[in-house]
């Protein structure tokens, strides 16, 4: 192994790895794809969301044979206090169409299919191996990796770092700073089984139909984060993630969160009866467009988790890490035809596509909003309150004319917020979306 040479090395095989991998053997190089688990996925036991476009992208026929759980019929995003939930609900049977869009998975399975089609395309994949660092030249250009194997340094013209948020070989390497306990979120998710008929009769789904509930408001006691739950085909995928700054400021465990969300009264009666067999804790990069790290230099690329192309705002993570790795792959690909070298120079291209892609035109719309949550705690602990008191006023029915019920409800929110209050966090919401 040490004696040959490859045209690139994919450090990595979650989505963004196997989508470079995939596209680089496509293309007709030589690729080596280096992954530290047992296999592929083995690292993984949580639920996600499957994006078909990026998928169908690099496999037109994934449907065929890729190991899907659910395809999302409908969407919930609650805004939850202690006691109740505030929400948008969406359910269309146009999602019932011939090549859904959303699809929940297992990461486990996923990415052990996904990097099955990799080896089909001809790409070598080594599992059970950890690359200890990048091996550089004397003009400190990365020409391989260092592995803990035996058997010495494996040269490459070029590396594609899609090694996770934590960026470990990167970081080692003197190619981006330690992580940021700002920056990054931890998540902890549990899968709770239930029989298929029982699932389908409580979320009211027929044949492989699936639900999403996204979450967020007092239940991350006034910290920055969000939860979900996303039905599977005989389970239910459960979490909940904060900002690990938040989190050690505030002493609380992620774990005492998540056991408190399953217990909140909307929650509940959706997992009652179910039987937790997994259950994993990740980190998730949810600094957005200001917290990524360089993504490309002589002879390398980083894609994915590593270049921290995670849009918190729409909870979107699978799509943009197999989009930045197919993207990466083209542009190598490209560039190998053209006898350019992989160069800081030519692979500038690999930004200059990423810019053109929605990939950092959604990571820029959004760039300012992790801060405006961050130094704005009322967004998600008094406004879900305010919600909650409002709605439940409106709705209840006990004598009171509406009227006397609006003007009740307007002082409530200038009496907890105030009139200036409410409308410097609307234009700040507003600023950041734009």
């Amino acid at each position: 192994m040490a004696q040959e040479r490859f045209d690139a090395i994919v450090v990595g095989a979650g989505p963004a790895g196997n989508a470079a991998a995939l596209t680089l053997a496509k293309g007709g190089l030589k690729v080596l794809q280096i992954e530290r688990g047992e296999y592929p996925g083995a690292k993984n036991v949580q639920g996600a969301i499957l994006y078909a476009d990026a998928l169908e992208k690099l496999i037109p026929d994934f449907r065929d044979d890729a190991p899907l759980e659910r395809h999302v019929i409908e969407q919930r995003i609650w805004m939850m206090d202690d006691t109740s939930h505030t929400g948008m609900h969406y359910r269309s049977d146009d999602f019932n169409e011939e090549r859904p869009n959303r699809y929940t998975i297992l990461r486990s399975q996923f990415d052990r299919w996904f990097s099955s089609k990799v080896r089909e395309a001809g790409a070598i994949l080594l599992c059970e191996t950890t690359v200890t660092e990048l091996l550089k030249d004397s003009r400190d250009r990365v020409i391989g990796v260092l592995t803990d194997r035996h058997g010495g340094p494996i040269l490459a013209d070029v590396v594609v770092l899609s090694e996770g948020v934590n960026g470990l070989v990167g970081q080692r390497s003197g190619l981006r700073d330690e992580l940021k306990p700002k920056t990054v979120a931890l998540a902890v998710k549990e899968t709770h089984f239930l029989p298929q008929e029982v699932l389908e009769n409580r979320f009211n789904l027929t044949g492989d139909a699936g639900v999403v509930i996204e979450a967020m408001g007092t239940i991350t006691q006034g910290m920055t984060g969000t939860a979900f739950l996303y039905t599977n085909r005989e389970s239910l995928s459960v979490g909940i993630g904060c900002m690990v700054a938040d989190l050690a400021a505030a002493g609380v465990t992620p774990y005492s969160l998540l056991d408190r969300f399953k217990r909140h009264p909307s929650i509940a009666p959706l997992i009652a009866g179910s039987e937790v067999k997994e259950y994993a804790a990740h980190l998730i990069p949810e600094g957005g467009y200001n917290a990524m790290p360089e993504i490309f230099g002589d002879g390398w690329v980083v894609a994915g988790d590593a270049a921290h192309l995670v849009n918190s705002v729409h909870r979107e993570g699978s799509n943009l890490a197999m989009t930045s790795g197919r993207i990466a792959a083209e542009t190598i690909v490209w560039l190998k035809r053209r006898r350019e070298p992989c160069t800081k120079e030519y692979l500038a291209e690999y930004h200059r596509r990423l810019e053109a892609s929605f990939v950092l035109k959604d990571m820029k719309k959004y760039r300012k909003i992790p801060d405006v949550l961050h130094n704005n705690p009322q967004l998600l602990s008094l406004y879900p309150r305010l919600l909650s008191n409002a709605a439940q006023a409106f709705f209840r029915v006990d004598g009171q004319d509406k009227k006397t019920k609006e003007t009740q409800i307007l002082k409530s929110l200038r009496k907890q917020r105030g009139i200036g209050g409410l409308i410097g966090d609307a234009m700040k919401m507003a600023r950041a979306w734009r």
